[in-house]
């Protein structure tokens, strides 16, 4: 944080009675803390006397309440602010380290939004002697410094490159190296999350780090326009805020002054205002819940919902299918799984519910009524003498489950239950989990499920956190070292003002005085953290695009402040000076690449993980799987150990051998064997102290939509694009109409067509590609046909010189078997039988052509002899054992080389025209010479020797 940035931090800050002291590098999200790193200590309150720090450790001003520390030598550093006064400031022990990393990378985004790229500008600053404008991440071009580091390293050998985390691609500099270096990418949605790497160039034995960040398509801000007016939550009430599962960056905070808006992490914001006169003054005052999507933000005031997007703020009710009152929730999904896209339109964005009835919303702007408590009752077969009510709904963990947690009572005067019903939107099944919760009547209890394999979650009231794990199984209030769990009491009674989550299991509970208590992911005990906030600010924790937890402060003037948070720093100082107990393990090492996997038939996915532990510990790998049960699994553990540690290596193998030829229902087996599990892996034990124990992933067996074919030799750039007609004459198709057709070549559509010669046979070999280019020849058998019903062309292979044993399946018997559908329905991998067993079909004429074709029968498409044209195939895939998708390609072959045969009428026709004018002019010849002959014979013959004596003259 710059010293400008602290300084009005401080002011706003300063005005509480409490004392509290916090501490801050230059580095951001606190990268860098080392031995190299310039620490600034800020103490805030008025009973400061100086610094207590150890010996290997300097002060820049120990009498100073802001000031400097360095410390020379790497450890862990008691530091503490003496004050006057009979109460004690609380004592941190700082971890500093001795690395090596000193530099980081910084970009600056170019969005072109007409190709659709990204340019991006880069280059390497030090922390330590950055411009102010570098720590603030708002620099346009380097500082002086920053070009001097840029260009000496690259001297050595740097160069950056960009990796994305979910397609794996990497992109490199392009031009000359300037000062800084540049690289374009794609500008794409589901490719959001990328890495700077450089190569392992050291300068002053220093290394840079890798800078992990978020980059999609440029958002907008919803803008301020002047006249219009605030909407707020009530006064004094909490911060409220929403966020883009996939988007963490995109965030809306509702405060009792002003609603704002962001989608870089608060570097910049906007405040969300209203028109006049569209609410009174008690409605634009009385926001009780908000919910952020692409569309806009989503407001409730009073039962009723509205919609701010970029140009309008809209009153949803009926024409939205939306009840006109009567609403008492939003909510959106928490975890992102971009990646999942097994089955469309599925998945819901939103879920609105009344305390009888639930909305979804998916891509239409119209929502759907889930369900009704009275059926509901009637499904999950409760009492008909029972009150129940919707409390809350919550989307879970797993990308296509919800949660809906009820309001039970019989007599309802003390004492209510609080049940958890789970929806599938796959399966489209309710079910109640084995979980109640008793409470008194009035209680309001807030939930939020973890990101784990299984439903787990935690759930909270004012006073204490209850947890829920391994699917409901273990249940409890979570535990601090006095009060049995009770955290008002541990915080001058103040309430649960919130709960943070994040991906890697870290849990902060927050009180509104903004004291704060931590505990992780399966652990059941909470631990006091430092003070950091003073009780009057009012705060609110997110993640930043880099996966950093962070802090943003609101104030009463209606602005807003981000500020990083040290957990990892925080957690050892309180646990070296709790005596916590250590991480039982060393390392936890995984190959998971990916959070997302997609298996497809006949494919497998093989993983291992790795625990290095002290001996006698006795620990060991888990892996946890939620989600039907579609594979199978293969497991093996390997040990070892070694100067007094232990080292077991988990190594497991997902697939699966269901064989689909030949079955009954082909597309029900599919159906049965396509879904999606969340897989998780973990150290059996860990605690607080521990670094991220844990990685989850999802596997979705199905098909692979990122998945095509295509004919190799087909090339779509190497002609002339541009439609045309042609004519196929009506003896050549397959259904022989009273017509010729006129067929429309679409060159968009059908590529570039390969010329032949009529001599030539042609044999397609079929290749699989995906988003990331070739990835195989496919061997398995296809079929061709001839999209405009074309069927005079044939092939080379008989059924006998393919091996049949028993007739084999062709166009016409499989249309004459269907003649319900239309012919690309006809035959494929759902009705496909062989030919080489005598099982299987019955004796016929084995000389017939043989119209199945793989990479190694060589079977070649062969044309006729009399004519030449145009033919437009269709190509699919018929193994059923190959793929969940329906893999078709379309390819284009024009022949030549042959003169047509004449059409026998327009032969005699022309003969006899040849003939008419022949004769035609044999008599105009008769007469034209007969006419000369009797000029000769009746004129006198001086008259011509005279004519003649004048022509010699």
């Amino acid at each position: 944080m710059s010293a400008q940035g602290v300084a009005v931090l401080l002011s706003w800050m300063s005005c509480c009675g409490s004392a509290l002291w916090r501490y801050y590098t230059n580095s951001p999200n606190y990268h860098i803390f080392s031995t190299r790193s310039t620490i600034k200590l800020e103490y805030e309150g008025t009973a400061f006397s100086e610094w207590s720090v150890p010996a290997t450790c300097s002060v820049k001003n120990k009498k100073s309440p802001k000031t400097e520390l360095r410390c020379s030598s790497p450890g862990v550093h008691t530091i503490k602010p003496i004050v006057t006064g009979p109460d004690l400031e609380e004592e941190r022990y700082l971890s500093v380290d001795s690395s090596h990393t000193c530099f980081l990378w910084y970009y600056k985004v170019r969005n072109f939004i007409h190709n659709l790229t990204q340019v991006l500008t880069i280059w390497i600053y030090d922390p330590e002697n950055a411009d102010p404008n570098e720590l603030l991440r708002n620099a346009n071009e380097p500082s002086l410094n920053s070009i001097v580091l840029s260009k000496q390293l690259a001297s050595w050998g740097q160069r950056p490159a960009i990796y994305t985390f979910l397609k794996r691609k990497a992109y490199f500099p392009h031009g000359k190296m300037n000062g800084t270096w540049r690289i374009s990418i794609p500008l794409v949605a589901d490719d959001a999350l990328k890495e700077i790497k450089g190569n392992k160039v050291a300068f002053q034995d220093c290394f840079i780090e890798d800078y992990l960040f978020l980059l999609t398509f440029p958002l907008l801000t919803i803008p301020e326009i002047p006249g219009f007016l605030p909407i707020t939550s009530p006064q004094g009430s909490q911060l409220m805020a929403d966020w883009i599962a996939c988007l963490p960056s995109a965030i809306v905070v509702v405060a009792d002054m002003e609603t704002f808006h962001t989608n870089d992490s608060f570097r910049t914001w906007t405040r969300l205002r209203v028109p006049p006169n569209v609410l009174t003054d008690d409605e634009r005052h009385n926001v009780s819940d908000v919910n952020l999507s692409l569309n806009g933000v989503f407001f409730l005031i009073n039962g009723i919902v509205y919609l701010k997007s970029l140009t309008a703020f809209t009153r949803l009710g009926n024409n939205e299918n939306l009840p006109e009152g009567g609403i008492i929730g939003l909510a959106s999904r928490k975890w992102c799984w971009s990646k999942y896209r097994l089955k469309a339109n599925i998945k819901s964005t939103m879920a609105i519910w009344t305390s009888d009835e639930i909305y979804l919303r998916y891509a239409s702007p119209k929502f759907v009524k889930l369900i009704t408590i009275k059926k509901l009752k009637k499904i999950l077969n409760m009492s008909a003498a029972a009150v129940v009510t919707i409390h809350k709904v919550e989307y879970t963990g797993h990308p296509l489950e919800l949660a809906v947690l009820l309001n039970y009572c019989i007599t309802c005067t003390a004492f209510k239950k609080m049940y958890i019903v789970i929806y599938s939107e796959v399966t489209e099944q309710w079910m109640l989990q084995d979980f109640v919760l008793n409470v008194t009547i009035d209680s309001v209890i807030t939930s939020r499920f973890l990101y784990t394999a299984m439903s787990e979650l935690i759930l909270w009231d004012k006073h204490r956190v209850y947890y829920c794990y391994h699917n409901f199984t273990v249940t409890g209030v979570v535990q601090t070292p006095t009060e049995f769990g009770n955290l008002s009491r541990l915080s001058h009674d103040s309430v649960i003002n919130t709960v943070f989550t994040d991906y890697y299991g870290n849990i902060i509970v927050k009180m509104e005085n903004n004291v704060m208590f931590f505990f992780k992911t399966y652990t059941t005990d909470a631990i006091k953290l430092h003070l950091w906030i003073n009780s009057q600010t009012k705060s609110l924790f997110f993640l930043n695009a880099s996966g950093k937890i962070y802090l943003i402060y609101v104030f009463d003037d209606g602005t807003i402040y981000p500020q990083d948070y040290p957990l990892r720093l925080e957690i050892q100082s309180i646990g070296s000076r709790s005596k916590s107990t250590e991480c039982p393990f060393i390392v936890f090492y995984h190959n998971i690449l990916y959070i997302s996997y997609v298996l497809d038939k006949g494919h497998h996915l093989s993983f291992w993980a790795q625990i290095v532990y002290p001996e006698n510990a006795g620990l060991y790998i888990t892996m946890e799987s939620y989600g039907p049960n579609i594979l199978e699994e293969k497991s093996q553990v390997l040990y070892e150990i070694a100067s007094g540690y232990c080292t077991k290596t988990m190594t497991v193998t997902f697939f699966q051998t269901e064989n689909y030829e030949a079955v009954n229902d082909y597309f029900k087996l599919q159906q049965q064997n396509t879904g999606l599990l969340i897989v998780r892996v973990r150290p059996s034990e860990y605690t607080k102290m521990c670094p991220a124990a844990q990685k989850v992933f999802q596997v979705a067996v199905g098909c692979d939509f990122s998945k095509f074919i295509a004919i190799k030799g087909f090339n779509r750039k190497k002609c002339r694009w541009h439609d045309f007609f042609y004519i196929i004459q009506k003896s050549y198709l397959r259904n022989q109409p009273s017509k010729n057709l006129r067929v429309k070549y679409n060159w968009k559509k059908y590529g570039c067509p390969l010329r032949l010669n009529f001599r030539e046979k042609f044999h397609p070999v079929v290749q699989l590609y995906n988003d990331d280019g070739y990835i195989e020849d496919v061997d398995v058998n296809f079929i061709v046909w001839e999209i405009h019903g074309r069927n005079d062309y044939s092939f080379n292979n008989t059924m006998k010189t393919s091996g049949c044993l028993n007739e084999a399946q062709t166009w016409k018997s499989m249309h004459e078997l269907n003649k319900h559908l239309p012919l690309e329905d006809a035959w494929g991998p759902e009705n496909y039988k062989h030919c080489f067993s005598y099982a299987v079909g019955k004796p016929g004429d084995l000389n017939q052509p043989y119209e199945i074709i793989n990479k190694s029968n060589y079977n070649h498409l062969v044309w006729p002899m009399q004519h030449t044209g145009m033919y437009v195939f269709r190509v699919k895939i018929l193994d059923p054992n190959y793929s969940f998708c329906n893999l078709t390609a379309i390819f284009a072959i024009e022949i030549y080389g042959m003169i047509s045969s004449p059409n026998g009428d327009l032969v005699i026709a022309f003969l006899f025209l040849l003939m008419l004018l022949f004769f035609s002019i044999l008599v105009l010849s008769y007469f034209h010479y007969m006419r000369i002959y009797r000029q000769y014979i009746y004129a006198p013959i001086h008259k011509t020797k005279r004519k003649q004596q004048k022509n010699n003259m």
